[in-house]
C-alpha cells in the first residue's frame, strides 16, 4: 500500500468546532422534515462534516442539533451566532426540484457504503443519475488535464475494459484524463464528481458529456446548487472521488497536482493508490513516477488493476452486455492543428497514424502540420512512421 511522504501535498478539511466521534453513523433520516434540518445544519457556518457528526451524535436529532448550534457556537468564542436561514435552504430546494436532482443524507440506504467509511464523509450528496452505480465496487481514474495522445489512449483503453470487468470508473469531469475516461466508460456505468454544485458544469466544454451522464450514468456534489467552483472546492471535491472507489489510477500527472492530491486522500482512506508509468522527461509523467518510486501499483492494464482490486462480484449495466464499441476521441479545436499536435506529443514516439485519428484530422492535413513542426525544430519523425516531441 503506497503511503505519501511528508513532502506530498496536504489537504485541510473545512473547520469545524469539534472533532467527529469516532465511528459515528447518523441513522437514516425521517421525512422531509429531518432532510430539511440537516441540510440546514451542514449549510450553517463553521459547520464542516466533523461538528455535524459530532453535533448529531451529542443532540441525537438534527433538530436539536440545530437549536443548540448557537449556544455550541458561544461556547467557542463566537458570538451572535445564528444558523442558516431556512429561505437558503428553501431556494435550494427548489434549484434541486428544477435541476431534477435528489438529496441523499449520510446514514440514509442509498447513500455509498463505501464513501460513508471515510472520516470527512460528505453529509449530504446532491445525486443527478443512476444511484445504483454507487453500489457497485467503484475505480478512480484521474490525471493531467492536458494528455498526451498515448495517455489519452490508455485512460480510454483501461475505462472501457474496467467498465466490461464490472467497475464503476469515478472521475471529476475535468478536461483531459478526466473526461476521456467518463466518455470511455459511459456505456458501462461512469460517476463524475463535480466540484460545483451538481448542475454546474465546469469545464463548460464537457456541458454535452455532463447530460450524457446525469442520464446514463451518476453526477454527485455536496455543493449547494448554483454553486459555481472555486480553487478551494477542488481537493473537497478530490475526497469523494477517492472515498467512491475501491482505489485511485493516477494516469499522467505534474508533480504538483490535483491528481497527487487525490492520490494521498486515497492512501490516507486505506485505498489502493495506482499509476501508469510515464518517460521520465516528460513532465506530465512525474507525478505517476513519482507515486510509483513511493510504492505505487504499477498499472500496465486492466488486468493488473483487477489482480490489485479483485474481480468485481456483479455484472456491467445491461446495456453494456453487448461489447461496446470503442469510444471515439473527442476531436478538438481549440486552436490550429500545429499546436494540438504539441500538446498531445511528449518524449515518447507515437504512430502517426494513431496521432491523425485522436486529433481527428486528415492525413494530408497531418503531413502538412507535422512538415512545419519539423523545419521548426518541435518535433522529431523516425522510421515506421513515429513522431515525438523534440
Amino acid at each position: 500500500m503506497w503511503t505519501a511522504p511528508d513532502s506530498q501535498l496536504h489537504f485541510e478539511p473545512d473547520p469545524g468546532f469539534a472533532e467527529a466521534p469516532v465511528g459515528f453513523v447518523p441513522p437514516p433520516t425521517e421525512g422531509e422534515d429531518d432532510k430539511f434540518t440537516r441540510l440546514r445544519l451542514i449549510r450553517s457556518r463553521r459547520v464542516g462534516p466533523a461538528t455535524y457528526l459530532r453535533l448529531l451524535a451529542e443532540h441525537g436529532s438534527a433538530a436539536a442539533a440545530l437549536a443548540a448550534l448557537p449556544e455550541v457556537a458561544k461556547a467557542a468564542g463566537v458570538d451572535g451566532y445564528e444558523p442558516c436561514p431556512e429561505p437558503v435552504i428553501k431556494a435550494e430546494l427548489r434549484a434541486a426540484a428544477r435541476a431534477g436532482a435528489r438529496l441523499i443524507c449520510l446514514g440514509d440506504s442509498d447513500y455509498p457504503a463505501h464513501l460513508a467509511e471515510v472520516s470527512d464523509a460528505p453529509p449530504i450528496l446532491w445525486s443527478m443519475g443512476q444511484m445504483s452505480l454507487a453500489a457497485r465496487p467503484c475505480v478512480a481514474i484521474v490525471g493531467t488535464r492536458n494528455a498526451s495522445g498515448l495517455g489519452g489512449r490508455m485512460a480510454r483503453k483501461l475505462s472501457g475494459e474496467l467498465g466490461e470487468a464490472g467497475f464503476t470508473v469515478v472521475s471529476g469531469l475535468a478536461r483531459g484524463i478526466d473526461a476521456l475516461a467518463h466518455t470511455a466508460s459511459l456505456p458501462t456505468g461512469t460517476i463524475a464528481v463535480m466540484a460545483g454544485g451538481v448542475d454546474v458544469v465546469y469545464p463548460t466544454e464537457n456541458s454535452d458529456l455532463a447530460a450524457k451522464i446525469a442520464k446514463e450514468g451518476l453526477r454527485l456534489s455536496e455543493q449547494p446548487l448554483g454553486l459555481q467552483p472555486q480553487a478551494r472546492h477542488f481537493p473537497r471535491r478530490n475526497r469523494i472521488v477517492s472515498g467512491l472507489a475501491l482505489g485511485v489510477i493516477v494516469i499522467e500527472a505534474a508533480a504538483r497536482s490535483g491528481s497527487l492530491i487525490t492520490a494521498r486522500m486515497a492512501a490516507d482512506q486505506g485505498r489502493e493508490v495506482m499509476a501508469v508509468p510515464g518517460h521520465p522527461m516528460d513532465s506530465r509523467a512525474s507525478g505517476g513516477n513519482i507515486l510509483l518510486r513511493d510504492g505505487a501499483v504499477l498499472i500496465r492494464n486492466a488486468e493488473d488493476v483487477i489482480e490489485a482490486l479483485g474481480q468485481p462480484q456483479g455484472k456491467p449495466l445491461a446495456r453494456a452486455e453487448k461489447t461496446p464499441a470503442p469510444a471515439a476521441p473527442p476531436k478538438s479545436s481549440d486552436g490550429p492543428l500545429e499546436a494540438r499536435i504539441l500538446a498531445s506529443l511528449g518524449p515518447t514516439p507515437l504512430p502517426e497514424d494513431s496521432l491523425t485519428r485522436d486529433l481527428g484530422a486528415t492525413p494530408q492535413q497531418m503531413a502538412q502540420a507535422l512538415a512545419i513542426l519539423e523545419m521548426a525544430g518541435r518535433v522529431t519523425r523516425s522510421a515506421g512512421g513515429m513522431v515525438a516531441a523534440a
